[in-house]
């Protein structure tokens, strides 16, 4: 589709799920390997959620982590949920990978993020979901 239609492929970013990065690991890597060489990006979302080994993130070219709503959700009230939050910034930073936090529904979440680093947010505090503009793609 991406050479039918002549998108670009720098434009594209594909979220996969931990659970099913790390279920369907062979496959995974092969897809994030060809469409890596053509310039799309990749977020693992959910991360921390599941079966969750940042050994995995050393051999993957994934670009960005998305802190796995539950630990952001909670985390103004809970000092554990806010350090997990903290980490998978940290070594998702270290590991030149941008992180993205999930259900941020507060100034006080955004505000903790930023201090924290995170570096994109998502979520009710922003902006609610809206429907696509033209429609999906044939």
């Amino acid at each position: 589709c991406i050479k039918k239609y002549q998108i670009n492929p720098q434009h594209l970013c594909f979220e996969i799920t931990e659970t099913a990065f790390i279920s369907q690991l062979s496959i995974a890597q092969e897809f994030i390997s060809e469409l890596g060489k053509l310039g799309c990006e990749f977020a693992l979302d959910d991360f921390g959620s599941g079966l969750s080994s940042f050994a995995y993130l050393k051999n993957f070219n994934i670009n960005y982590l998305k802190i796995d709503g539950g630990f952001v959700r909670n985390m103004v009230e809970d000092s554990t949920d806010r350090a997990m939050v903290k980490a998978i910034h940290t070594v998702g930073n270290e590991m030149g990978i941008a992180t993205i936090a999930e259900f941020v529904e507060s100034e006080q979440h955004i505000e903790l993020l930023e201090e924290i680093g995170v570096d994109y947010v998502q979520g009710y505090a922003i902006g609610k979901p809206l429907p696509m503009l033209d429609g999906p793609i044939d």
